[in-house]
């Protein structure tokens, strides 16, 4: 059974949807209607983290760094972060805001690329 999200978290997921920075809004709008291929949610509760557009089908996350992003204990806990998800099967695509909005297309083929490299989602249930 997947570990439950607590109130704060789903608190914390509410308010991040509301506040989109300007690179979160520029990306949420080619990936929303499934832009890439594949139906993307935003700032989705994975285990003891958020994930700012999230695959459930492909386990993709994609983040979006901006610069506190730079500061080395920041740096840190996303290795931790980034860690943790890929020992749950994740597979973790990282962009600075600044790529996003300067050069989205780059990003979505990134993501396009990425997502035609996962293996599709078995619906076999044995």
């Amino acid at each position: 059974m997947p570990p439950r999200v607590t109130d704060r978290q789903l608190a914390s997921a509410r308010r991040l949807r509301r506040e989109m920075t300007t690179a979160e809004e520029m990306l949420w709008r080619s990936l929303r209607n499934r832009g890439a291929g594949a139906k993307f949610r935003r700032q989705v509760p994975i285990g003891p983290y958020i994930g700012d557009f999230v695959c459930v089908a492909a386990k993709m996350v994609v983040e979006l760094d901006g610069p506190p992003h730079e500061k080395p204990e920041q740096r840190s806990r996303d290795a931790r972060r980034d860690l943790w998800l890929r020992s749950q099967g994740w597979h973790v695509l990282r962009f600075p805001n600044d790529l996003v909005i300067g050069g989205s297309e780059r990003v979505m083929q990134a993501i396009e690329a990425a997502l035609a490299s996962r293996p599709a989602p078995s619906s076999d249930l044995r």
